[in-house]
């Protein structure tokens, strides 16, 4: 069975490694601008955190990779890299579209994981009785095998 957060944002534990990072489904997948309906601002807080961890290990081999990937295949991100924004993601509202149940809002929470590494949780809730939570309910069906 794939959880409805697999059908709705990204199915990661089927993704290679390599691809299981949120930056590169926002900059590099052809269809991350149908899937998050604040694309532009999904992408600039994206940047942003991706400036708070270059701050934290400024010679991280796999970052430096991934923003020299990112750079090489947006010129979005090209563009916002420039700016230097710096952000810490925190909480609030998330918008999403998928084809089969439509728009759906959640709310996030991030958590930080205790570590050297600076993991963060990011938890997405639907307020019980919303059209979000109808939504998941409804996209949780539709992804339940014969």
């Amino acid at each position: 069975m794939e959880p409805p957060a697999a059908a709705l944002i990204a199915d990661f534990p089927h993704l290679a490694p390599r691809e299981r990072n949120m930056a590169r489904r926002i900059f590099l997948d052809p269809h991350a601008r149908e899937v998050h309906l604040d694309w532009d601002e999904a992408a600039r807080t994206t940047v942003g955190m991706l400036r708070m961890a270059a701050g934290r290990h400024p010679h991280d081999p796999e970052l430096v990779r991934l923003v020299g990937e990112l750079s090489l295949g947006s010129e979005t991100f090209r563009r916002l890299w420039a700016g230097h924004h710096v952000h810490e993601k925190t909480h609030g509202p998330k918008r999403f579209r998928h084809p089969a149940v439509g728009d759906v809002t959640l709310d996030y929470e991030t958590f930080h994981v205790p570590g050297a590494a600076h993991h963060l949780l990011v938890v997405y809730t639907a307020p019980p009785g919303s059209p979000a939570e109808e939504a998941l309910n409804l996209l949780g069906g539709l992804t339940v095998p014969d």
